[in-house]
Protein backbone atom coordinates (compact mmCIF):
# COMPACT_ATOMS: atom_id res chain seq x y z
CA UNK A 1 0.00 0.00 0.00
CA UNK A 2 2.51 2.18 0.90
CA UNK A 3 3.80 2.49 -2.91
CA UNK A 4 0.31 2.96 -4.47
CA UNK A 5 0.61 5.82 -1.79
CA UNK A 6 3.70 7.47 -3.61
CA UNK A 7 2.84 7.03 -6.74
CA UNK A 8 -1.07 8.30 -6.00
CA UNK A 9 0.23 11.57 -4.61
CA UNK A 10 2.99 12.78 -7.21
CA UNK A 11 0.48 11.99 -9.59
CA UNK A 12 -2.04 14.13 -7.75
CA UNK A 13 0.14 16.72 -6.61
CA UNK A 14 1.59 17.35 -9.79
CA UNK A 15 -2.05 17.25 -11.77
CA UNK A 16 -3.52 19.95 -9.24
CA UNK A 17 -0.56 22.41 -8.94
CA UNK A 18 -0.55 22.17 -12.93
CA UNK A 19 -4.65 22.95 -12.51
CA UNK A 20 -4.47 25.53 -10.33
CA UNK A 21 -1.22 27.11 -11.89
CA UNK A 22 -3.21 27.03 -15.82
CA UNK A 23 -6.82 28.30 -13.97
CA UNK A 24 -5.08 31.07 -12.06
CA UNK A 25 -2.75 32.23 -15.03
CA UNK A 26 -4.52 31.80 -18.47
CA UNK A 27 -7.71 32.81 -19.64
CA UNK A 28 -9.81 30.57 -20.74
CA UNK A 29 -9.05 29.46 -24.25
CA UNK A 30 -5.67 30.47 -24.32
CA UNK A 31 -2.96 29.18 -25.76
CA UNK A 32 0.69 29.31 -25.63
CA UNK A 33 3.59 27.52 -27.67
CA UNK A 34 5.68 25.36 -25.57
CA UNK A 35 7.48 24.26 -28.39
CA UNK A 36 6.53 22.75 -31.83
CA UNK A 37 4.44 19.83 -31.48
CA UNK A 38 3.33 21.13 -28.11
CA UNK A 39 0.87 23.68 -26.80
CA UNK A 40 -0.43 24.55 -22.91
CA UNK A 41 -4.38 25.10 -24.49
CA UNK A 42 -6.27 26.25 -21.31
CA UNK A 43 -10.37 24.79 -21.54
CA UNK A 44 -12.69 23.68 -19.13
CA UNK A 45 -14.59 20.24 -19.50
CA UNK A 46 -17.72 19.43 -17.56
CA UNK A 47 -17.40 15.52 -18.19
CA UNK A 48 -14.89 12.89 -18.79
CA UNK A 49 -11.41 12.34 -20.04
CA UNK A 50 -9.97 14.58 -23.39
CA UNK A 51 -13.35 16.96 -23.31
CA UNK A 52 -15.82 14.17 -23.81
CA UNK A 53 -19.24 14.99 -21.92
CA UNK A 54 -22.76 13.70 -21.95
CA UNK A 55 -26.02 15.26 -20.56
CA UNK A 56 -26.53 18.84 -18.55
CA UNK A 57 -25.84 18.30 -14.45
CA UNK A 58 -27.16 14.89 -14.63
CA UNK A 59 -24.31 13.48 -16.46
CA UNK A 60 -22.11 15.33 -14.66
CA UNK A 61 -23.27 13.80 -11.18
CA UNK A 62 -23.77 10.42 -12.66
CA UNK A 63 -19.54 10.76 -13.78
CA UNK A 64 -18.91 11.92 -9.99
CA UNK A 65 -20.96 9.34 -8.54
CA UNK A 66 -18.85 6.59 -11.12
CA UNK A 67 -15.66 7.89 -10.28
CA UNK A 68 -16.14 7.53 -6.75
CA UNK A 69 -17.31 3.62 -7.14
CA UNK A 70 -14.60 2.87 -9.24
CA UNK A 71 -11.99 4.80 -6.75
CA UNK A 72 -13.72 3.05 -3.73
CA UNK A 73 -13.37 -0.27 -6.02
CA UNK A 74 -9.73 0.01 -6.52
CA UNK A 75 -9.20 0.54 -2.67
CA UNK A 76 -11.39 -2.34 -2.08
CA UNK A 77 -8.78 -4.44 -4.73
CA UNK A 78 -5.95 -2.52 -3.48
CA UNK A 79 -6.72 -4.31 0.25
CA UNK A 80 -7.23 -7.51 -0.93
CA UNK A 81 -4.35 -8.02 -3.44
CA UNK A 82 -1.90 -7.14 -0.36
CA UNK A 83 -3.49 -9.34 1.85
CA UNK A 84 -2.83 -12.10 -0.77
CA UNK A 85 0.76 -11.09 -1.78
CA UNK A 86 -0.23 -10.03 -5.39
CA UNK A 87 1.80 -6.62 -5.27
CA UNK A 88 3.95 -7.00 -8.20
CA UNK A 89 4.99 -3.95 -9.87
CA UNK A 90 3.64 -5.18 -13.28
CA UNK A 91 -0.21 -4.64 -11.24
CA UNK A 92 0.08 -2.44 -8.66
CA UNK A 93 2.30 0.98 -10.52
CA UNK A 94 -0.82 1.00 -13.52
CA UNK A 95 -3.14 0.28 -10.97
CA UNK A 96 -1.76 3.32 -8.73
CA UNK A 97 -1.80 6.01 -11.98
CA UNK A 98 -5.12 4.97 -12.82
CA UNK A 99 -6.42 5.44 -8.90
CA UNK A 100 -4.61 8.82 -8.88
CA UNK A 101 -6.01 10.33 -12.29
CA UNK A 102 -9.65 9.31 -11.08
CA UNK A 103 -8.94 11.10 -7.89
CA UNK A 104 -7.72 13.99 -9.78
CA UNK A 105 -10.43 14.51 -11.94
CA UNK A 106 -12.80 13.80 -9.26
CA UNK A 107 -11.51 16.55 -7.02
CA UNK A 108 -12.00 19.19 -9.97
CA UNK A 109 -15.69 18.14 -10.49
CA UNK A 110 -16.50 18.14 -6.47
CA UNK A 111 -14.43 21.36 -5.32
CA UNK A 112 -13.15 23.57 -7.85
CA UNK A 113 -16.86 25.27 -8.13
CA UNK A 114 -16.33 25.99 -4.67
CA UNK A 115 -13.08 27.14 -4.59
CA UNK A 116 -12.17 29.68 -7.58
CA UNK A 117 -14.34 32.66 -8.51
CA UNK A 118 -15.00 32.09 -11.99
CA UNK A 119 -15.55 28.82 -14.23
CA UNK A 120 -17.59 27.49 -16.31
CA UNK A 121 -21.20 26.66 -15.07
CA UNK A 122 -24.25 25.37 -17.01
CA UNK A 123 -27.39 27.59 -17.92
CA UNK A 124 -30.55 25.15 -17.86
CA UNK A 125 -32.26 27.85 -19.53
CA UNK A 126 -30.36 26.72 -22.73
CA UNK A 127 -29.18 23.68 -21.72
CA UNK A 128 -25.51 23.82 -22.20
CA UNK A 129 -22.47 24.72 -20.10
CA UNK A 130 -21.31 28.81 -20.54
CA UNK A 131 -17.67 29.66 -20.34
CA UNK A 132 -16.27 32.60 -18.67
CA UNK A 133 -13.81 35.83 -18.99
CA UNK A 134 -10.80 36.89 -17.12
CA UNK A 135 -8.57 35.03 -14.99
CA UNK A 136 -9.66 33.07 -11.91
CA UNK A 137 -8.75 33.61 -8.30
CA UNK A 138 -8.48 30.92 -5.18
CA UNK A 139 -11.13 32.00 -2.83
CA UNK A 140 -12.52 30.16 0.55
CA UNK A 141 -14.01 27.04 0.41
CA UNK A 142 -17.67 27.72 -0.24
CA UNK A 143 -17.72 31.10 -1.37
CA UNK A 144 -17.13 30.01 -5.17
CA UNK A 145 -18.70 30.49 -8.77
CA UNK A 146 -21.08 27.69 -8.26
CA UNK A 147 -21.46 24.68 -5.69
CA UNK A 148 -20.38 21.22 -4.79
CA UNK A 149 -20.27 19.21 -7.57
CA UNK A 150 -20.64 21.41 -9.97
CA UNK A 151 -16.98 22.40 -10.97
CA UNK A 152 -14.91 21.38 -14.33
CA UNK A 153 -12.17 19.51 -14.96
CA UNK A 154 -8.89 22.06 -16.36
CA UNK A 155 -7.33 20.66 -19.23
CA UNK A 156 -4.57 21.68 -20.57
CA UNK A 157 -1.85 19.80 -22.46
CA UNK A 158 -2.88 19.45 -26.05
CA UNK A 159 0.23 18.18 -28.61
CA UNK A 160 -1.21 19.15 -32.21
CA UNK A 161 1.46 17.15 -34.14
CA UNK A 162 -0.46 18.36 -37.23
CA UNK A 163 -2.11 21.80 -37.56
CA UNK A 164 -2.28 22.76 -41.07
CA UNK A 165 -4.50 24.47 -42.68
CA UNK A 166 -5.46 23.41 -46.57
CA UNK A 167 -4.35 25.82 -49.05
CA UNK A 168 -7.56 27.28 -50.86
CA UNK A 169 -6.87 26.23 -54.21
CA UNK A 170 -7.03 22.57 -52.92
CA UNK A 171 -10.17 20.72 -54.51
CA UNK A 172 -12.64 19.44 -51.90
CA UNK A 173 -10.58 19.89 -48.96
CA UNK A 174 -9.56 23.15 -49.75
CA UNK A 175 -9.47 26.05 -46.62
CA UNK A 176 -10.04 23.09 -44.11
CA UNK A 177 -8.23 22.71 -40.86
CA UNK A 178 -6.98 19.72 -40.47
CA UNK A 179 -5.70 18.65 -36.70
CA UNK A 180 -3.46 15.61 -35.50
CA UNK A 181 -4.04 14.91 -32.11
CA UNK A 182 -6.66 18.09 -31.07
CA UNK A 183 -7.69 16.58 -27.48
CA UNK A 184 -6.80 18.50 -24.91
CA UNK A 185 -6.20 16.73 -21.58
CA UNK A 186 -4.29 16.80 -18.38
CA UNK A 187 -2.04 14.79 -15.87
CA UNK A 188 -4.72 13.06 -14.22
CA UNK A 189 -5.97 12.08 -17.84
CA UNK A 190 -2.19 11.08 -19.03
CA UNK A 191 -2.14 8.98 -15.88
CA UNK A 192 -4.90 6.98 -16.30
CA UNK A 193 -4.19 6.16 -20.11
CA UNK A 194 -0.60 5.42 -19.77
CA UNK A 195 -1.89 2.90 -16.74
CA UNK A 196 -4.58 1.35 -18.52
CA UNK A 197 -1.70 0.47 -21.46
CA UNK A 198 1.01 -0.52 -19.80
CA UNK A 199 -1.72 -2.44 -18.01
CA UNK A 200 -3.25 -3.64 -20.99
CA UNK A 201 0.77 -4.37 -22.30
CA UNK A 202 1.89 -6.66 -18.96
CA UNK A 203 -1.55 -8.00 -18.60
CA UNK A 204 -0.24 -11.33 -18.29
CA UNK A 205 2.65 -10.91 -15.66
CA UNK A 206 -0.16 -8.52 -13.99
CA UNK A 207 -2.80 -11.37 -13.92
CA UNK A 208 -0.60 -14.39 -14.07
CA UNK A 209 -3.58 -16.70 -13.47
CA UNK A 210 -6.21 -15.27 -15.62
CA UNK A 211 -7.89 -11.84 -14.94
CA UNK A 212 -8.85 -12.99 -11.42
CA UNK A 213 -9.49 -10.38 -9.05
Amino acid sequence: MKKIAIISLIILVLDQLSKIYIKTHFNLGESIDVFPGFKLTFVENPGMAYGLHFGGLLGKYALVILRIALIGGMIYLFRKWTKEGRTTNYLMIPMAMIFAGAIGNLIDGMFYGMIFDSGSQFDESVGRWIEYGGISHLTALGHGYSSFMKGCVVDMLHFPLVDWWVPESWPLIGGKHIEFFKYIFNIADAAITVGAGLLYLFRKKAFPNGFDL
